[in-house]
């Protein structure tokens, strides 16, 4: 149970770790827009940050936080492995 659960944990972080480079991506492109003078997705940049972006992060922090809690109990139980 704990490894299948650590699993799909793992595949959760992968896939939302490859979300946050995305939409890092599209902050960087979207400054540079937004200092030339071109929209280049600016304002809705803004307005998904509170809803959607702002819990990827969180939940990439709780992930990672909550992965290395898990190692770290692993490693007390189990320290011959």
């Amino acid at each position: 149970m704990k490894e299948q659960f650590t699993k799909w944990l793992n595949r959760i972080l992968v896939a939302d770790v490859f979300f946050v480079f995305l939409i890092f991506g599209w902050f960087a492109i979207a400054v540079l827009g937004k200092s030339t003078g071109i929209s280049l997705g600016w304002e809705l940049w803004l307005k998904l940050w509170q809803p959607v972006f702002n819990p990827a992060l969180g939940l990439l922090m709780a992930g990672a936080i909550l992965s290395g809690i898990m190692n770290w109990v692993a490693k007390r139980l189990n320290p011959d492995v």
